[in-house]
């Protein structure tokens, strides 16, 4: 019994020395494909000079000129939000830096033509993320037109053609919109504000709680952060570097070149069509995505515009 007791003893230690021996080798390297590769190396997976911290917020934050009342700490807990969940979010700024540069210069030029403030553009932004997506509630394009509204300001729209997908005019729409709303509440904030909750809800919070500005409305938690995020956006893409983003030119989104054709019939077949331009279907649709269906009706022989882009910037399609 003794000489099974000193066995059970013996191998009990070999177990441990073991197991002692095995974590050492196992902390000092990690083997991957039969080559060793030091812990050290394996945790470095972040850039040193990469850090996590506050965002230091500029103090003299407007918008569209009208000053931040930065002094209250309400305002400024929800400034704070947004720049870091704006900058925080680097794979999103990134993209929007992108886009911004290829559509930007399509935008600027129309809301100046209508008196609109460029900060303006980056309400784009806040409600696209510049890409012609479409709400639950059926808001849709960059400037996330509802159906009633482009009708309203001279869109077509239905199942054939949708202009509110169309780049150039859905921004005037948005201009005649945001001047009209400016006219009625003598701020641009405020005109912000009525873009993405409707004027209704804006006017109704105004008469309840009894103020006339955007800074002491108490809204819903979207329309309550809407204008400090377009502000936060604005600062981040206006200045990418000093929020840590390095992007270099050539890794911008450029705008293919094009050259327009005009129709007044009915067209068939919109892949026959592209393929006069030596371009396919998809790339017809890129640029030209407020054409919903393959076919043009056209029965009333109304002039449309169609976009082309110029040889040589897509493969050659057979």
């Amino acid at each position: 019994m003794k000489i099974i007791k000193n066995i059970l003893m013996l191998l009990g230690v070999v177990f441990v020395a073991g197991t002692l021996i095995f974590a050492v080798q196992s902390t000092d390297a990690v083997s991957v494909n039969n080559n060793t590769v030091v812990n050290d190396s394996v945790q470095k997976n972040v850039a040193k000079s990469y850090k996590i911290s506050s965002i230091d917020i500029p103090g003299n934050l407007n918008f569209a000129g009208e000053v931040v009342p930065q002094e209250d700490p309400e305002i400024m807990e929800r400034i704070d939000r947004e720049f870091l969940v704006n900058t925080y979010w680097q794979s999103n700024a990134l993209l929007l830096m992108k886009r911004a540069h290829k559509f930007f210069p399509i935008i600027e030029p129309i809301l100046a033509k209508n008196g609109i403030p460029d900060d303006f553009k980056y309400l784009a932004v806040a409600e696209s993320g510049l890409t012609n997506v479409v709400s639950p509630a059926g808001a849709t394009g960059f400037w996330q037109i509802m159906r009633e509204t482009g009708r309203e300001y001279g869109l077509e729209v239905n199942s054939n053609v949708d202009e509110r997908y169309h780049l150039e005019k859905s921004t005037e729409v948005a201009c005649k919109y945001l001047n009209k709303w400016k006219e009625k509440y003598g701020s641009w904030a405020l005109t912000a504000a009525s873009y993405n909750a409707g004027p209704g809800a804006i006017n109704k919070y105004m008469g309840i709680q009894q103020v006339d500005n955007y800074w002491d409305l108490l809204l819903g938690d979207e329309t309550g952060r809407y204008v400090f995020r377009i502000m936060a956006i604005k600062e981040i893409l206006a200045n990418p570097e000093k929020y840590g983003f390095h992007i270099e030119k050539e890794d911008m989104y450029e705008a293919v070149p094009t050259f327009t054709v005009e129709i007044d019939k009915p067209v068939s077949d919109f892949a026959d069509f592209a393929q006069q331009y030596e371009i396919n279907y998809k790339i017809l649709k890129r640029h030209n995505p407020w054409l919903r269906e393959p076919h043009l009706n056209n029965g009333s022989g109304k002039k449309y515009t169609v976009e082309i882009p110029n040889k040589g910037y897509y493969r050659e399609t057979k």
